[in-house]
């Protein structure tokens, strides 16, 4: 493990030390997702980092919560001095820069693991630290694009729809990234050796949509999107427009499930006897959307309340943290001024807490350099103001 940072932190990654390079995306919510799991993490910033685009002020920010926050000219020589002195001393570093851009900080995989051969080494990258895309701009939908998996997402007969950047940056990115680093530490365990997780958010969005391959290879599904069973294809798993202009999703795709929908709906018995019968569901979903369209989302909701329909209200972030489910699970938490997502998943016996907002300055004594020379590096200009301290 790294050096005994002090912290007194809960979670099943408590006393080990990541290192986190400042980035936008998958990096910043993998440092988060860290941070709440019980790892002291610190985010190395450029010298002269500012983040005003974002508009968005430090206490909502969670690209930084639950951080340590160190200010590093990494193009001065002993700023990148220090940066080796402190990666000597972590179990993990990550970044998300372009390929080469570490090697030529004289940071890259060879010099880390030759300072700290246990390192784990956490590359987050669109396509990954070799081929003839690699050293391509990009952001999420662009590595959706290339992956396969935008093709498959949108209407019949409409454009691809962009999926947030949940697909390609956090499922397909962080995700994979976490899921690396985890296995690396563990297998670390039984070799005692460190090693580099190649993480490419362009990979990480393809494996999410293995199985679908296996899929269109026996026929069940169609190349084209908007026509199959999960894509909004099937009337029974799609949204429905209520009266009041609001949502209800369906997700029947059961035998035994559908009928209990279709018993509540109600829907005419010919159609309700015909769910796999992809001729009549256009007649279907224009049964379903008359239905739905007739009545207020409040109806629906108690219409189908304590049934096993499998429909449900589209609520809005505001709604979910307050739905009575949510707050049984104490799935959001009530921090900092604002209402986020509690930390997930959960642990029986290290339970991990609510990240805070970036609080004071890193302190490089835990690294083992002194108060004298964090004032020495302060005035050279290589830390910023105010970023060392000795508590």
């Amino acid at each position: 493990m790294g050096p005994d940072t002090g912290d007194d932190r809960k979670g099943p990654l408590a006393g080990f030390t990541v290192i986190e390079m400042a980035g936008l995306g998958p990096v910043p919510l993998a440092g988060l997702i860290l941070a709440e799991m019980g790892a002291t993490v610190l985010r190395i910033e450029r010298r002269d980092a500012r983040r005003d685009f974002l508009k968005v002020p430090p206490q909502y920010d969670l690209d930084r919560h639950g951080r340590k926050i160190l200010k590093l000219d990494l193009k001065h020589p002993a700023g990148r001095e220090l940066l080796m002195r402190m990666i000597h001393q972590t179990d993990v570093l990550m970044e998300g820069f372009r390929p080469g851009v570490m090697e030529r900080l004289g940071a890259g995989p060879d010099a880390a693991l030759g300072v700290n051969p246990g390192l784990v080494y956490a590359r987050m990258t669109g396509f990954g630290q070799n081929g003839p895309l690699a050293q391509r701009a990009g952001h999420d939908l662009t590595y959706l694009a290339y992956s396969g998996v935008l093709s498959m997402i949108g209407r019949r007969d409409e454009r691809p729809v962009p999926p947030l950047n949940l697909v390609g940056d956090y499922g397909g990115g962080t995700m994979f990234l976490i899921a690396g680093i985890l296995a690396a530490l563990l297998e670390k365990t039984r070799s005692g050796k460190g090693q580099v997780v190649d993480a490419a958010m362009i990979d990480g969005a393809s494996m999410l949509a293995a199985p679908f391959f296996g899929f269109m290879v026996t026929g069940f599904w169609c190349q084209e999107r908007g026509t199959n069973l999960l894509d909004g294809g099937a009337p029974f798993y799609d949204t429905y427009e209520t009266a009041d202009g609001r949502h209800m999703a369906v997700a029947c795709l059961e035998p035994q499930f559908f009928a209990e929908f279709a018993s509540l709906l109600p829907l005419e018995t010919e159609l309700a006897a015909a769910q796999y019968d992809q001729a009549r569901w256009p007649d279907m979903r224009a049964a379903i959307a008359r239905r739905f369209g007739a009545q207020d989302r409040a109806f629906w909701i108690e219409r189908f309340e304590n049934s096993d329909a499998c429909v449900a209200p589209v609520l809005t972030p505001g709604e979910a943290a307050a739905h009575p489910h949510s707050r049984a699970r104490h799935a959001h938490a009530e921090k900092h001024g604002f209402t986020r997502p509690a930390p997930a998943p959960r642990f029986s016996r290290t339970p991990g807490e609510t990240a805070a907002p970036a609080g004071a300055a890193a302190s490089l004594a835990r690294f083992g350099i002194s108060g004298e020379e964090q004032q020495r590096l302060a005035a050279e200009g290589i830390i910023g103001e105010g970023d060392a301290s000795t508590d």
